[in-house]
């Protein structure tokens, strides 16, 4: 069985679609997979063991054409994606079966939960979602201390970003206990290094910043390796609730019954449950940002005793 499957764009997104796709292989014993999707899905999937192709697909409508011309013919395709873009893809794609995700159709559950009532609907079965789920080969990294990982960026937009100063002050509370690892994607250094600043005036000096430095496979080795995680809703937040890391996840103008860890029995959800919670805005669309604001460290503090690790 010849099976193409168009990726979510982001990473969490990809990570949250796993349980579907393994819904997928499990139905489809003898799959031989292809995928098509961004740089970041691709290369944090691509180790599945049923996947023998993949695919680059950028926003350039030529590409997406050549690509799709020379990939061949397939028995059955899914796209978990929704976008104009994508419905467009589907007509140059060669397949006997097409079905494609709809956001607006599935509302209301967990984002893992809607892409896989969307496999459920389109091969007529009723399986429920497993855990998250990638392939690759763990590297222990660990030193002499336990290590604290603290996530303060948010592809999305500002309003879903804590503060530098109160990521900091956690941090520092901690440092005693863990080595300290600071991520963040290329476009996420400043407040990387917002933190590291903080970190230097207040004396801590067992820390690693490493927002910008690290490819998917090497973000995926040392997310695993960690003893706790404090972060906002994102891909590395994903991540962690694979390897079942004790995470404290911050949220502000994003709903964390669609998009918080999936099946991670240490996790903890940190918000303020204000009244213009969840906004699902870029940046705060009343300009206060309270949402965000008014969590101080010692709440992270009091949650992370709460996790009795």
């Amino acid at each position: 069985m010849k099976i193409l499957i168009e990726l979510p764009t982001w990473l969490g997104d990809s990570i949250m679609a796993t349980p579907a796709i393994e819904n997928i292989t499990n139905f489809f014993n003898d799959s031989k997979i292809t995928l098509i999707g961004s740089s970041i899905s691709i290369e944090v999937l691509k180790n599945h063991p049923n996947v023998v192709e993949t695919h680059v697909i950028t926003k350039s409508y030529s590409s997406i054409y050549n690509s799709l011309k020379s990939i061949g013919v397939f028995d059955i395709s899914f796209s978990f994606r929704s976008s104009f873009r994508s419905k467009l893809m589907k007509f140059f794609i060669s397949s006997e079966r097409k079905y494609q995700y709809d956001k607006y159709k599935y509302i209301g559950n967990h984002q893992v939960e809607k892409y896989n009532t969307f496999v459920n609907e389109s091969l007529s079965i009723n399986n429920n979602p497993g855990k998250l789920t990638i392939h690759f080969k763990k590297n222990s990294i660990k030193g002499i201390n336990k290590l604290l990982g603290i996530n303060p960026g948010a592809t999305y937009g500002s309003s879903k970003r804590w503060y530098p100063k109160e990521f900091a002050n956690v941090a520092e509370s901690l440092s005693n206990q863990y080595d300290i690892i600071i991520f963040g994607g290329p476009d996420e250094k400043n407040i990387a290094e917002d933190i590291e600043n903080y970190l230097i005036k207040k004396g801590v000096s067992n820390y690693q910043n490493l927002a910008g430095k690290t490819s998917i496979s090497e973000l995926v080795d040392q997310v695993s390796n960690l003893d706790l995680f404090i972060t906002g809703d994102s891909g590395p937040m994903h991540l962690a609730a694979i390897f079942q890391i004790p995470t404290i996840s911050i949220f502000g103008s994003s709903m964390d019954s669609e998009t918080s860890q999936w099946m991670n029995v240490k996790s903890l959800v940190v918000k303020k449950n204000l009244n213009c919670q969840p906004c699902l805005k870029r940046a705060c669309p009343l300009k206060h940002h309270n949402c965000m604001k008014l969590i101080k460290s010692d709440e992270i503090l009091k949650a992370i005793q709460s996790l009795e690790l």
